[in-house]
């Protein structure tokens, strides 16, 4: 049986929202501050986490800041916070999803069996090679980039895409690839795919210097350059028609 941790502090929403989930054949262990929340998700080890985010005693993002710390159980935001600040902080702590309050329980039930069918595959999956290209190194077992000395937590959906990515340096990986590689069958729409790319682009800015550049290539997919690449595209002469054909892109 599948076991989440449910954690709102609305005892109304907490009962209703438990009773989906249990209807749902899910076993529900209910928590109502992030105090409480640590200590459930510690001893139950739940095979998903659904949160708010405005918690008494320990809020919502240090719940999630200190799960992240220890594991990669996969944790659903569900919050009425609007504030894109609020929801760009949540997925660079490393949440899988956000559904924002108030919610459809097909919704609900929907993104939480996405969820969970992708941390079967990627469990049943034998772990890929680490990678390293130009003193940049990708640990597929930590979700971590590590670039001149320092180290970035990625969450698995943006380890995925920089993975893909890095493996394919130089080349246009079309977003069809993506959307397979990443997320499966169940498949992605474009708005998940850029909201991954943006704060995957903020999290390579290593120390004010990125290992690379990710781009995008309208109606196409995206392609990682090296920071040798771009560098050297800088610095070399550019004649007129390349710079024609460059503009036209």
């Amino acid at each position: 049986m599948i076991k989440i941790l449910l954690v709102e502090d609305d005892p109304d929403i907490l009962d209703l929202t438990s009773y989906v989930l249990r209807r749902e054949r899910f076993v529900v262990i209910e928590a109502s501050d992030g105090a409480q929340a640590l200590r459930r998700w510690k001893t139950d080890r739940p095979d998903l986490v659904i949160m708010d985010l405005g918690l008494p005693s320990v809020d919502g993002f240090e719940v999630l800041r200190r799960i992240r710390e220890e594991d990669q159980t996969p944790i659903l935001v569900i919050t009425g916070r609007k504030d894109a600040h609020d929801i760009l902080r949540a997925f660079n702590l490393g949440t899988d999803d956000f559904v924002p309050k108030p919610f459809e329980f097909r919704e609900l039930t929907a993104r939480i069996r996405a969820i969970l069918r992708r941390a079967q595959v990627a469990q049943a999956e034998a772990p890929e090679p680490s990678v390293q290209l130009d003193g940049m190194t990708l640990d597929p077992v930590a979700y971590e980039l590590t670039w001149r000395n320092e180290s970035v937590r990625l969450t698995p959906t943006e380890f995925r895409i920089l993975y893909l990515l890095v493996t394919n340096a130089g080349h246009v990986v079309p977003a069809s690839r993506l959307y397979t590689y990443v997320w499966g069958s169940d498949g992605a729409d474009a708005n998940a795919l850029r909201s991954h790319m943006s704060h995957l682009r903020r999290k390579l800015e290593v120390g004010g210097a990125p290992p690379g550049t990710i781009s995008s290539i309208p109606a196409v997919g995206y392609v990682f350059r090296r920071t040798s690449e771009n560098e050297a595209e800088t610095s070399s002469p550019v004649s007129v028609g390349q710079r024609e054909a460059g503009s036209a892109a």
